[in-house]
């Protein structure tokens, strides 16, 4: 643990405007509704072991069932139980959102969908698991106070070449010319604009019908290159390149991606954040001067046609999650020069920057950084010299339920012993969230019961002080006494009881909004 503090300066105004204007009395105090951002608060010494914002969640992958389900064929309750089981190792690790796979191979996690059935449910594909599993996911997450980010592979359609393989039913089987079969497995070609657009119309279809907060994508856009073998898109190329090489031809198929279905989730929900996990290369300095100090051999803008640092420029994305999966002081990708690099990358823009952490690596990777139970604290060590790191996501959830070398359980008490709320989004377009009403507070045979009203809120943050504590203006610059967040649901009443609440103490709630953006704080005393 540091051994020193450093001025973050993550406080919005708008909660020490809250704070100012709160009553020393002990009833619900007056804050002023209309009353907005107006930048970070100066002077605030902050805990950096305890960020009041910061976004942490795990991936929890489907694809060949590497997390959830763990095996196909189980029952609807089987499956419901053992989501509920990551769900809630999400909330003992202090995480505020999960990341679920609910598009592996073509296929959907959902019913009605524009694909069939995804075969890691049921074992075939078409099958239908007996319930709706994303509708599932968002509530029990939602339940939790979690975010859902829904993760979608965009071309990917199979593991395997077998096109008979797939449902009758399959668009891949209907639009055979859609098809690439390259490295073992099927791939819908990006160069065909009716098959991006039905990738974008397929993933569109969830993010109409769900309550999802994110859509998430990964590394994978044009296929890893495999040796030997070449991506058969000659004629797509001959027909649509309009003069551009190949390689920016490919490149701006993958643009036209990213633009037209982020425009598409901003037209029919802008407070949906739209997120991409790249391999964390953009391109070696050897190659291009702008590039990180590094000597990997794949590069995304040269090999997967995705130029991932002009997303992040354009504000095309509202986060970036690069996968620095390497230890620090690694030769080829050091990850202090990668996570520097990317924090250049992000420096002045709207797009939030989180870092994609290696959990699967711990104890089991050739690099002895790894054999070493601290590595991944370390990590979040180095982000505190970065304030441009604004959260960090682990792969995947078995490693992190794995907890190798105690290494994610010195993390997690490190680095989260305090809730924390998810990263102000500036990019998303969020109505401000109104401050709480008729807030009141009384001990209860559990503890303190606390009970308010609220129209136009998402969470709510609620913090806890001794008695007799009369918050300063700084009283809320870290998570120090953050003691929950919790969702809202929809009515206007809420209660919510502290069981570690003592008569006396003071509470202080504030309603937030899906961009992360708190109101003015309510004060009562319990």
């Amino acid at each position: 643990m540091p051994g020193r503090t450093r001025i973050l300066g993550r406080l919005s105004a708008l909660a020490l405007a809250a704070l100012l204007t709160l009553s020393l009395g002990s009833g619900p105090a007056a804050a002023a509704p209309d009353e907005r951002p107006a930048g970070p608060a100066a002077g605030c010494t902050v805990d950096p072991t305890r960020p009041k914002h910061d976004f942490r969640a795990m991936w929890i992958a489907s694809v060949v069932n590497i997390d959830w389900p763990s095996k196909t064929g189980l029952s609807p309750a089987a499956q419901q139980q053992e989501l509920i089981d990551w769900f809630d190792l999400a909330v003992r690790s202090r995480h505020n959102a999960v990341i679920l796979q609910v598009r592996p191979t073509a296929d959907a996690f959902w019913p009605g969908a524009k694909e069939p059935w995804s075969r890691y449910l049921t074992g075939t594909q078409g099958g239908d698991p007996g319930y709706d599993p994303l509708a599932f996911a968002v509530t029990e997450a939602h339940r939790r106070g979690l975010q859902l980010h829904a993760w979608f592979n965009p071309y990917r359609i199979s593991m395997d070449t077998k096109i008979d393989d797939l449902a009758p039913t399959h668009p891949a089987r209907l639009h055979p010319d859609w098809v690439v079969p390259y490295g073992g497995k099927l791939y819908y070609n990006p160069g065909i604009p009716a098959a991006r657009k039905f990738s974008v119309d397929a993933i569109m279809d969830a993010v109409s019908r769900y309550d999802i907060d994110g859509v998430h994508f990964d590394d994978y856009f044009y296929p890893y290159p495999v040796a030997g073998q070449t991506f058969d898109d000659a004629a797509e190329y001959a027909e649509h390149g309009n003069g551009l090489s190949l390689a920016d031809w490919r490149r701006s198929n993958i643009d036209s991606l990213i633009t037209e279905l982020g425009a598409a989730i901003k037209r029919a929900k802008p407070w949906v954040a739209f997120g991409v996990s790249p391999f964390a290369i953009w391109r070696n300095a050897s190659t291009d001067p702008e590039g990180s100090d590094t000597a990997g051999g794949v590069q995304t803008y040269d090999d997967l046609y995705a130029d991932t640092r002009r997303w992040v420029r354009e504000e095309w994305i509202d986060y970036v999650v690069p996968q620095v999966y390497w230890s620090r002081g690694f030769t080829v990708a050091d990850y202090e020069k990668v996570t520097s690099w990317w924090a250049d990358q992000v420096r002045g823009t709207t797009t939030n920057l989180y870092i994609g952490q290696a959990t699967y690596k711990v104890a089991l990777n050739a690099d002895p950084n790894w054999a070493k139970p601290g590595e991944l604290s370390s990590h979040l060590q180095f982000n505190t010299d970065h304030p441009e790191v604004k959260g960090n996501i682990y792969f995947s959830a078995k490693d992190v339920k794995a907890d190798r070398l105690g290494g994610t359980t010195l993390l997690n008490q490190t680095w989260y012993s305090r809730p924390a709320l998810v990263p102000e989004s500036p990019s998303l377009k969020v109505r401000p969230a109104l401050p709480v009403r008729s807030l009141e507070a009384g001990p209860v045979a559990g503890g303190v019961e606390l009970s308010w009203s609220s129209t136009r809120a998402h969470q709510f943050a609620i913090y806890r002080f001794d008695a007799g504590t009369v918050p300063d203006r700084c009283a809320l610059a870290d998570a120090e006494h953050l003691v929950a967040v919790i969702q809202a649901d929809g009515t206007s009443d809420h209660r919510w009881t502290d069981p570690d609440g003592t008569a006396g103490a003071t509470y202080l709630v504030s309603a937030v909004n899906r961009a992360g953006d708190e109101s003015p704080a309510r004060r009562t005393i319990g």
